[in-house]
């Protein structure tokens, strides 16, 4: 299982929401944290890329890439 780390801009608890929605809908996804307050994503999986989970918080409409290692 890999770890990928994102930043991703959420200014209220409904853009936090809107990309838990996201997350939890995607196939492939192990496990993820939403952080609000440190404007932070971090996902497990075993079978998606990184760019494939940065596409599917990218469509919820946030500015998210991915976080400096």
């Amino acid at each position: 299982m890999t770890q990928y780390k994102y930043d991703v801009t959420m200014s209220c608890t409904g853009c936090s929401g809107a990309v838990t929605r996201v997350l939890s809908k995607l196939e492939g996804v192990d496990k993820f944290d939403v952080s609000l307050e440190n404007q932070k994503v971090t996902v497990e999986s075993s079978t998606l890329s990184e760019t494939d989970i940065l596409t599917a918080i990218q469509k919820t409409g946030k500015a998210a890439k991915v976080a400096d290692k």
